[in-house]
């Protein structure tokens, strides 16, 4: 077996494939997280447990970073990459409690990054995040990885805070 397929199949990661039923759609992703165009970085969820969630994310020309990195040789940046883990793991953290729209996630820090494959305009990301221990005082931590093609293109552990939202967001 391959070894892309022996870490998506060691990882658990659900296979994606485009016709598949969705948990949410990006609009339904608007409902739960505050970002919006051009910062929503997730266009679908296709798996969510309590302990794990995988999201989908369409890579195209149009994207406005591709004018500037780089022009003539277009490349997603791997700040753009750890965001869109960022919000996969906010729909699983949010999933946590009975009324997420009362809720913000906040990325509080990123341990043990690596960028293993560059992404590039016509990719599909799958990303995928699980919980490494219980949230514990709104803290979670959680390992994510990013794959295209089946093969790793972003890992990272990432640490995220649930906070309530004040009264006047």
């Amino acid at each position: 077996m391959p070894k892309e397929k022996q870490l998506k199949n060691r990882l658990n990661i659900p296979s994606y494939t485009p016709d598949a039923p969705v948990v949410y759609d990006s609009i339904q992703i608007t409902h739960r997280l505050p970002h919006r165009y051009p910062f929503q970085m997730i266009d679908k969820i296709i798996h969510l447990d309590a302990q794990s969630v995988t999201g989908v994310k369409n890579v195209t020309i149009n994207e406005p970073f591709f004018q500037g990195h780089f022009p003539g040789n277009p490349i997603m940046p791997g700040v753009l990459q750890v965001e869109g883990l960022a919000q996969t793991g906010g729909i699983l953290v949010l999933n946590t409690v009975p009324d997420p729209e009362n809720y913000l996630t906040y990325f509080l820090g990123i341990d043990e990054c690596r960028f293993r494959k560059m992404v590039v305009p016509g990719d599909t990301l799958v990303l995928h995040c699980k919980l490494l221990a219980d949230i514990k005082r709104g803290i979670a931590k959680m390992q994510g990885w990013i794959l295209v093609r089946e093969q790793l293109a972003c890992e990272a552990t990432m640490l995220a805070q649930i906070a309530k939202k004040a009264n006047n967001e």
